[in-house]
């Protein structure tokens, strides 16, 4: 039934955010050279690797000037980058890997490969039972102002506790986090 979900919503979504995704990938275009979609690899369900598609926020040769992390102010970030990334708007082309298969609209956020370091191997398996999604127990409870240490206790939480009620809740959690954010 979630995978149902999934497909069916982000579906709509991509039919109904169309015109935005479009107008936002010129604007990326013109505000800096290069693709308007970056392409990363990131580990999916059962610590398998998968392409994400994300709109592009950083100059095209970011990843050779920095590590996986941004912080804030981060010069690599461009001008229509900075306006996608504080929307949340740069994450819209990930409902084309909600549709593949890859991803799921709630579940942890997928993790570079390098990031294995950063667990224990027990962790790194249970993070990786579900698919991850464009947004999850951490970012909708906590943002980016999470830890990694919070941000893993949630996201353990979720992987052990994952079903569509709960994804429901979450996914309504993050839509008053983002209106909040927004209006404060």
């Amino acid at each position: 039934m979630k995978r149902i979900f999934d497909i069916v919503v982000s579906g709509l979504a991509l039919a109904v955010c169309a015109p935005v995704l479009l107008a936002l990938m010129i604007w990326i275009k013109l505000d800096n050279p290069g693709p308007a979609i970056f392409r990363q690899t990131r580990i999916g369900r059962d610590c398998t690797p998968f392409v994400i598609y994300k709109l592009r926020s950083m100059i095209v040769e970011a990843q050779q000037r920095g590590g996986y992390s941004t912080p804030t102010g981060d010069p690599r970030i461009t001008r229509a980058g900075a306006f996608v990334r504080r929307t949340s708007l740069d994450e819209l082309p990930q409902l084309f890997n909600v549709l593949r298969g890859d991803m799921s609209l709630v579940g942890p956020r997928p993790d570079t490969p390098m990031q294995q370091s950063n667990y224990t191997a027990e962790d790194w398996q249970r993070r990786h039972r579900v698919r991850p999604g464009i947004t999850g127990l951490a970012q909708a409870r906590l943002r980016s102002s999470a830890t990694a240490e919070q941000r893993l206790a949630l996201d353990l939480e979720y992987a052990g506790n994952a079903g569509l009620r709960r994804d429901f809740a979450i996914l309504f959690e993050t839509v008053r986090t983002l209106f909040r954010r927004e209006t404060v």
